[in-house]
């Protein structure tokens, strides 16, 4: 029969095996992951402008990246040129025709009233942010790559705006994600905080691979959907994976 010092010894192991394990689980159980499906394959970035790059850059294929419920979904995208916000007395319109231009506008609800033209420019995004209203700029064309963050001032039903943020590259995809704005532009990768950019990655292989989403489960599963695959970030290691799409 065992002694009590035999008993006192079998108590804390058993103790500390329960305590590891209670811990291995709620490690466990706390970790996120996310099933990327077979047909888009790791594969290793290529150099923009490499032989290995062109046929990316040809492909017809633009797959765009949501979360839902946990779990990314993964569609075909075709181009989108326009972005609306509906606000108290109407509706905003933003229109991207790339080098051809296009406008910001606004629609009042009184079809007696005309068109409103705000801005001249390549309107990619138009949000609301903590109650206040914002458009994105962007545009890559020829040696020109750039854009910006403006907020909009409705008061008194007159429009003005204010530049908040440059980009020395255009803005392609932006999602917002807890208090901060993921921008992927057009060979880069920007989180802005309280209006403060902090640049990411920069001289990326997606130049000319056009981002169009961006969908986030959390700091270390980023997606970015864009022609030929979708990409992986982890913004804490600032790493990040391809998976290709070859059909």
């Amino acid at each position: 029969m065992p002694n009590a010092k035999d008993r006192r010894m079998k108590f804390k192991m058993t103790y500390t095996l329960l305590t590891i394990l209670s811990l291995f689980g709620l490690t466990s159980c706390g970790q996120k992951s996310i099933t990327i499906p077979k047909e888009f394959v790791e594969t290793v970035p290529p150099k923009a402008g490499s032989p290995e790059w062109y046929p990316l850059n040809y492909s017809q294929n633009e797959f765009g990246v949501k979360i839902v419920d946990g779990k990314l979904e993964i569609k075909k995208m075709d181009e989108v040129n326009k972005c609306e916000l509906n606000i108290s007395n109407g509706k905003l319109i933003g229109v991207n025709r790339g080098e051809w231009g296009g406008t910001l506008t606004f629609v009042s609800i009184d079809t007696t009233k005309s068109k409103v033209e705000i801005k001249r420019g390549n309107i990619k995004f138009i949000f609301t942010f903590k109650d206040k209203i914002y458009f994105i700029e962007g545009l890559a064309h020829m040696g020109y790559s750039g854009g910006a963050i403006f907020e909009l001032d409705t008061t008194d039903n007159r429009f003005t705006y204010s530049k908040l943020v440059d980009f020395d590259d255009a803005p392609e995809a932006f999602t917002i994600y807890e208090d901060k704005f993921l921008i992927a532009t057009h060979e880069r990768f920007y989180v802005v905080k309280d209006f403060m950019k902090e640049l990411i990655f920069q001289d990326t292989f997606w130049s000319s691979l056009y981002p169009n989403s961006i969908a986030v489960l959390d700091d270390k599963n980023v997606f970015l959907g864009m022609r030929s695959g979708i990409v992986k970030l982890d913004l804490t290691t600032k790493t990040l994976k391809f998976y290709k799409n070859d059909k």
